[in-house]
């Protein structure tokens, strides 16, 4: 297998087990949905649980890795703006909640590299 198809298989794990969270504790991600969007925060929470899921299965089948990569690299840009309000919401907490939420935010770079090395051609 190459370090591709593993990183890939990586990333659809992370993705599985965040959009499986979205269902299973969906509170916590209904507080970070940015209220300028239109519709309810679970609405959201549910849908960007549904897309990690599909993207996952996406980057675990070779056919689909490629676009399914990209597209993960799209969504994880999409969703920086929920990392920004949880940063903004979390600034009075204690200094590990605000430790985790500020390094939420460059840790996107990381993440959407990651899955533009995940979509490289295998050949």
């Amino acid at each position: 297998m190459s370090r591709s198809a593993r990183s890939a298989f990586l990333l659809a794990g992370l993705l599985a087990s965040a959009g499986v969270a979205h269902f299973a504790a969906p509170k916590q991600f209904d507080a970070i949905v940015p209220r300028a969007l239109p519709g309810s925060p679970r609405a959201w929470t549910a849908a960007s649980g549904a897309v990690e899921l599909a993207l996952a299965a996406g980057l675990a089948l070779p056919a689909t890795r490629r676009v399914s990569a990209r597209a993960t690299a799209l969504f994880f840009a999409g969703v920086f703006p929920a990392n920004v309000k949880m940063a903004y919401d979390w600034r009075n907490r204690p200094t590990a909640a605000k430790t985790v939420a500020y390094a939420r935010l460059p840790l996107q770079i990381p993440l959407i590299l990651w899955a533009r090395h995940a979509g490289r051609d295998e050949s």
